[in-house]
């Protein structure tokens, strides 16, 4: 998996050869060279983690120190040099010019296994989330470039948690890390020795594996994930099916609980010359895979296109809104307009199917109706109900203060009267973002 991977720089057959043996039984990948200039080709080409230096190449090992330091500014590898000397002088010659360690030969191979993978050991933990003890984006990304270089059966799977903010805003970030933690434990079970399991952000995973274990891993993971997401919520929460979000003004927000979407690519139908392009098309496997409702996953295939099947959708930026109260319903349609939204609005709740069959809004205001009636409501359950209709987001503006009863109904926002303008304009912008990318 080239998870671990040592440049060593020796003219010296015999030697370089042992020390590559030794790298090698201790899960190292090692690549030996003792021409300079194709040295600074692999340093670039697969970003070591440590450089080894024999005193054999053609430049001192000071110059050797800092070049390598210069050429490798970004990735910032281990430099151990190895040398027949044992001068004081020499030792800090070296050091000085960059050197992280000084090693004088003959050196006992047990000694110089144990350095080594204690120099690893060090610098991989300079880059853990402390919280899951997973290597971070700088070393995931590097590890995939490597992947794309070396092998052609692999898969990369990028797992996040769905409305994982929304979930640390209401219940705290100690439940929220109790969450991620929880499934680093539930990730970490599924793979071996030959996997790779980092993070690109905080509770946003990435897995390389082989083509073959890919599916099987995100199908278990969905099927685990959605069989204890209920333990991180209250009874009644979990009951509910969703929580409330608070906003200003006493909104309350309707946030449906987490759910984990997986995407999938690998090097069996795309060749990848670079990283940066995989890790997009990953992005935008990802982005399908979550249009799905709850948890899921899409693993890229010949006749998918991730990143065209996202950029085909057009952004709907359209407001329906269906107000009774004629000033009200004025005021509304001229602000939406004036923010560059297309807007059209009705006083008639008869009217409100058939106009968004013409219309096909992004996001409906919707008034709650009158005591009596309270017909808002019963539209707002046939447009979640209806499997043409039921992504489209509902304001439920309404005199009821039953917040639960309102969300009930399917309702992504209540929204109690009188409201300012600058506060229900904020929330449909929220709203019609998460449309466009889930729609």
């Amino acid at each position: 998996m080239l998870s671990k991977v040592v440049l060593i720089l020796d003219k010296r057959k015999e030697l370089s050869t042992k020390y590559r043996r030794i790298l090698e039984q201790n899960g190292i990948s090692a690549f030996v060279t003792s021409k300079i200039e194709e040295g600074f080709e692999l340093l670039y080409e697969y970003e070591p983690d440590l450089v080894l230096i024999s005193d054999s190449i053609d430049l001192t090992l000071d110059e050797a120190c800092k070049k390598i330091r210069m050429l490798s500014y970004t990735s910032r590898p281990i430099v151990i040099t190895i040398s027949k000397s044992d001068d004081l002088q020499d030792k800090l010659k070296a050091l000085e010019a960059g050197a992280d360690d000084y090693l004088s030969e003959p050196i006992d191979s047990e000694e110089f296994s144990a350095r080594i993978n204690a120099h690893l050991r060090r610098y991989y933990e300079s880059y853990l989330n402390e919280k899951t003890r997973l290597p971070d984006s700088k070393i995931s990304l590097k590890i995939f470039n490597r992947i794309l270089k070396e092998n052609k059966n692999w898969a990369a799977l990028l797992i996040k948690i769905n409305d994982f903010e929304f979930y640390k805003e209401i219940y705290g970030e100690l439940a929220a890390d109790k969450m991620v933690q929880t499934y680093t434990a539930i990730i970490t079970s599924t793979l071996d020795e030959t996997d790779y399991l980092g993070e690109l952000a905080y509770g946003e995973f990435l897995i390389l594996t082989n083509t073959y274990k890919a599916e099987h891993i995100a199908s278990f993971l969905t099927y685990a994930f959605d069989t204890i997401v209920d333990k991180f919520y209250s009874d009644e929460d979990a009951n509910q099916g969703y929580i409330i979000l608070r906003g200003d003004d006493n909104a309350g927000k309707r946030i449906t609980l987490v759910s984990t979407s997986i995407g999938i690519i690998s090097g069996e139908y795309k060749v990848y010359n670079s990283v940066k392009t995989a890790i997009n098309d990953l992005y935008n496997t990802y982005k399908l895979a979550r249009t799905k409702p709850g948890s899921g996953f899409i693993m890229e295939r010949p006749k998918i296109s991730a990143a065209d099947a996202v950029k085909q959708k057009s952004y709907n930026n359209k407001i329906l809104i269906i107000e009774p109260d004629a000033a009200l319903n004025l005021l509304l349609k001229t602000s939406a307009e004036l923010q560059g939204y297309e807007t059209e609005a009705i006083t008639d709740f008869d009217k409100t199917f058939e106009t968004i069959r013409n219309f096909s809004p992004a996001l409906v205001i919707l008034d709650a109706g009158a005591d009596d009636s309270l017909l808002g409501l019963t539209i707002a359950q046939k447009l979640k109900k209806s499997s043409d209709y039921k992504n489209i987001k509902i304001i439920m503006s309404t005199v009821v203060h039953d917040k639960k009863m309102i969300l009930n109904t399917g309702a992504d926002l209540y929204l109690p009267k009188p409201y300012e303008l600058i506060n229900i304009f904020s929330w449909a912008k929220k709203l019609i973002e998460e449309y466009n990318f889930i729609g």
